[in-house]
């Protein structure tokens, strides 16, 4: 298929991912004396406060990923009187088991999540605890921290509680088969068939799910669905590119955890508590997400507006569902990064631009993300009315390494995909294509083509076009080592 050895694809993969790794300022492997500390955790922490509730016999769920082992969080939902429900989110209690300032906390805290390359994944936390000791997994006791909301029939939040339990899984199900089911593409998952009740539980959480999202767009929630691309493998050899795309599982699980980040932003602030928010500033190229509007005929306000960005977003999906992806790209590029920030006990930072909320923090996944593990510890002593574990200038220098980490992660995970890209490309070159321009600066012009959907730079012909452009491609140059795949504009 290519110039690289077949057999050798995923192993060459593994070297590129360990390089850039280290390349990038992150740890590939946990040292020594890390590895001595998890030696001493024999196993998953237990029930010692009074506080904490036996919630093992509800009917609890993960949907995740179909490979997914570190497994954050689980849901439940109860129908209630006027159409209302409560929905129950279990988050990991990682704490219990990864003290602050331990060994294994220092390295969480260096590289501040869970790397996910398409050859290897590089764990925040090790795997006998990510996806063991402190995963909420299949039939095992666990102790976790319970974000309850009451859920008003119009997707309006009533009340919300948070407290200690231990729950259980009952069933490890899986984005895709679930959301084939629900749409009635596919049949019930066993997991779902196996356990009493759970269907229903099941689709009323995605009744529940459907009416915040509606609620959230209401508000100017923007309604982006952008392609990930998936490299498939037939064992160790490289096959393809597929695109990775939304569906009604994936959100259920995330309007529950936007849901239950808010509350958690809530209840820290309720307790005179610092809080670690995520925010996307407003877009910081508006004014090339309102040409891009125009050229479709939509006019946007000249100040950056979420509502009516999303009554575009909405027409231009009805209008194009197959091009609808690359607008939205489009437009996540030019609304520019995520980023960590302090909010101080009375303060107000900027709220989250895509997500039409004000009040969000990352809380839902200690197991994979650090700002999460930095939360659940301050979650846990404003419940139990201690004192902050964290001063509010280390908090202030928490929330820039995040940043920047967090950044670097996706760096690497973003050039391990380009090595696979240009690994499953190194045979075609000089074939043209059907492109979308996804950037443009004075660093240069990078274009995604339509398939396989693989980004890569355009060395010519960049002259006057900008993000959302559509063009027409021929690839001249690959390099599998640094990842880099380049094109020639030709139309």
């Amino acid at each position: 298929m290519t110039n690289t050895d077949d057999k050798q694809h995923r192993s060459l993969l593994q070297k590129i991912a360990r390089r850039v790794m280290t390349e990038r300022g992150l740890f590939p492997d946990f040292s020594p004396q890390a590895i001595a500390e998890l030696d001493g955790i024999q196993g998953p922490a237990m029930r010692t406060e009074e506080s904490t509730r036996d919630m093992g016999n509800l009917l609890w769920c993960s949907i995740d990923n179909d490979d997914s082992r570190d497994l954050d969080q689980l849901t439940i939902a109860e129908a209630m009187p006027n159409g209302a429900a409560k929905v129950l989110v279990a988050v990991a209690d990682v704490d219990a088991v990864v003290k602050k300032q331990s060994i294994l906390d220092d390295h969480a805290r260096q590289n501040t999540t869970s790397v996910y390359t398409v050859a290897e994944t590089f764990p925040m936390l090790p795997e006998k605890l990510s996806t063991d000791l402190t995963s909420l997994n299949f039939e095992s006791d666990r102790l976790a921290i319970v974000i309850e909301m009451v859920i008003a029939g119009d997707g309006s939040l009533q009340s919300s509680d948070i407290y200690g339990a231990t729950v259980r899984n009952r069933a490890k199900l899986a984005y895709n088969s679930v959301a084939a089911w629900l749409d009635g593409n596919g049949p019930m998952p066993q997991g779902i068939g196996t356990v009493k009740g759970l269907d229903e539980n099941i689709r009323l959480q995605d009744n529940v799910a459907q009416k915040l999202k509606s609620l959230r767009h209401l508000h100017g929630a923007l309604d982006l669905e952008t392609i990930e691309a998936r490299p498939v493998f037939d064992g160790d050899e490289l096959k393809d590119m597929e695109a990775e795309k939304k569906n009604r599982a994936k959100e259920i699980i995330e309007d529950f955890m936007i849901a239950a980040n808010g509350v958690t932003a809530r209840y820290l602030a309720s307790k005179k508590f610092t809080s670690l928010r995520r925010v996307v500033r407003v877009p910081k190229r508006w004014d090339r997400i309102v040409e891009l509007a125009a050229e479709r005929g939509t006019t946007l306000p000249t100040e950056p507006d979420s509502k009516a960005l999303e009554q575009f977003l909405v027409s231009a999906k009805a209008a194009d569902p197959l091009r609808f992806p690359d607008l939205s790209l489009s437009v996540v590029k030019l609304m520019g990064a995520g980023e960590y920030v302090v909010e101080l006990p009375g303060d107000s930072v900027a709220g989250h631009f895509g997500l039409a909320v004000r009040d969000y923090t990352h809380s839902t996944a200690p197991n994979r993300r650090f700002p999460d593990l930095i939360t659940q510890r301050l979650l846990k002593a404003a419940m139990a009315g201690h004192s902050q574990p964290y001063e509010n200038d280390e908090l202030e220098s928490l929330a820039k390494h995040c940043t920047e980490e967090e950044d670097a992660a996706t760096k690497v995970e973003r050039q391990v995909t380009k090595s696979a890209a240009a690994m499953l490309l190194e045979s075609r070159i000089g074939e043209q294509f059907d492109a979308i321009v996804t950037g443009a600066s004075d660093k240069g012009t990078w274009v995604r083509l339509l398939h396989p959907p693989v980004e890569g730079r355009l060395k010519s012909g960049f002259e006057g076009i900008d993000v959302g452009h559509e063009l027409r491609v021929q690839l001249v140059r690959t390099d599998v080592e640094r990842g880099y795949i380049d094109f020639k504009r030709v139309a």
